[in-house]
């Protein structure tokens, strides 16, 4: 299932983007420890495409997808 989230990020003078934290909309905040991967990709779980950021949250890696001008995130809770 698809989830669309606010994601803090930075951009650099390049034009690239590091997302850099996770935000809910119940206020809970998971800062991004770690970008391992960025690269074009489908969601298989999910659907749709784009940007995929491969990220290590809490010790746990989960993908974050940039859609044109929006982010979601790959949820496995089923709807």
């Amino acid at each position: 299932m698809k989830q669309y989230i606010s994601v803090t990020a930075k951009f650099d003078a390049e034009g690239n983007v590091l997302p850099l934290c996770i935000n809910w909309d119940d206020g809970r905040q998971f800062p991004i420890d770690r970008v391992t991967d960025v690269r074009f990709a489908a969601s298989l779980k999910a659907g749709g495409a784009g940007i995929r950021y491969t990220c290590r949250i809490q010790s746990h890696e989960k993908y974050i997808f940039l859609e044109e001008n929006r982010w979601f995130i790959e949820n496995d809770k089923a709807g």
